[in-house]
This record gives C-alpha cells, structure tokens and sequence, in this order.
C-alpha cells in the first residue's frame, strides 16, 4: 500500500508540474501582445527625441510578415519590411514622417541623418528580437563607415553563419523597408542604385 501512495503522489507531482508548464506556454504565446514603447531621436545625431507606442495590431501586423519563413535570406527580407512599417508606425507618432531619404530634407523637424537612423533602426531590431520573431539572426551593435564623413547603420548577425550585414534605412523616405547588406559590402560603399 505504500508503494502505491508513493506512486500516486509521484504521478500528482508530475501532472502538477505538466500544468504549470502549459499555463506558462499559454500565457507566453496564447495571451495577445502587449504594446511596446520605443524611444527614438532624430533633428540629426538625436538632437530631438520622442517616445513612440507601438501597439498591440501594430505588433501583429509586423509579426505576420515572419510567419512562414523558410531561410534566413526571407527572413532579412522580412526584418528589412519590418524596420519600414516599425518607421512609418513611428512617423504616425513623432515628426520622423518628415524625413527624405540621404538628407534631402534641409531644416525641417523630424529629419534624420544616417546615425538617427541607425539608432532607430536599432531599437526596432530590438523590439523584433524581444517578441522571439528573429530566429536566425541577432541583433548586434551600430556599425561606421567612412573616416571622415561618418555613415551608420544598425548591424544583425545571422546565428548559423556567423556573417554580418549592415541594416541601413537612411537611403529612402521614412516608412520604406531598410536595405540590408552584407556587411563586408557595405564597408566598402554599397548603396541600393549601386
């Protein structure tokens, strides 16, 4: 008799524990996202800074532009859409829906040079890989180029490889996908037309 209290507590303590891990699956990955504030900064090299909240639809519809993918080269496709509606969600809150692309936008609030964007650009990889969308890349620190005119862009790594590319959202308007190169490319001037 005994040993078969011992059985059916051991058993109890088992299913006991079988909950708890589904509840917490549950409540990680059932339960609707929360919103996430993100600061920025933009008027060229963070002169001005704004707080912006992403909310909860928001973060689905960036989420869905990861479902499905097969590779990690889909995946920088999604990251590089991603950083674009992340921007253009950002813009609807602050004056960053002014900025031009490559600096063309004179004097004007909420225009960003290449390390504004870099820096943002960053904080929204950080958002990604936060809510778990990254699989195969993580999210590294700012990279430079150029000695004596500075050019930034916000770095991701892929986990597999090892290999780096530069995430760059400073050549186009606010709100239009980054481009992502590799990052050996990239320190030797690689530009979207070119």
């Amino acid at each position: 008799m005994q040993a078969s209290a011992i059985r059916w507590k051991s058993s109890s303590i088992v299913i006991e524990r079988m909950h708890r891990i589904v509840l917490f699956l549950f409540l990680a990955f059932c339960l609707p996202a929360r919103a996430e504030e993100v600061k920025i900064c933009y008027n060229y090299t963070c002169a001005a800074d704004a707080t912006v909240t992403f909310s909860e639809q928001q973060l689905a519809n960036v989420a869905a532009l990861f479902r499905g993918l097969l590779n990690a080269a889909e995946e920088r496709e999604a990251i590089a859409q991603a950083v674009g509606m992340l921007a253009r969600y950002a813009g609807q809150q602050s004056p960053v829906f002014r900025d031009k692309g490559r600096d063309n936008d004179g004097n004007v609030d909420g225009r960003m040079d290449s390390a504004d964007h870099s820096i943002n650009t960053t904080a929204y990889l950080r958002v990604l890989e936060k809510r778990g969308l990254l699989k195969l890349h993580r999210v590294q620190s700012r990279v430079v180029r150029g000695a004596t005119k500075a050019h930034w862009a916000a770095r991701i790594a892929e986990i597999r490889t090892h290999q780096e590319f530069a995430v760059d959202s400073w050549f186009f308007d606010n709100g239009h996908p980054a481009v992502i190169f590799p990052l050996d490319e990239w320190l030797k001037g690689a530009k979207p037309d070119g």
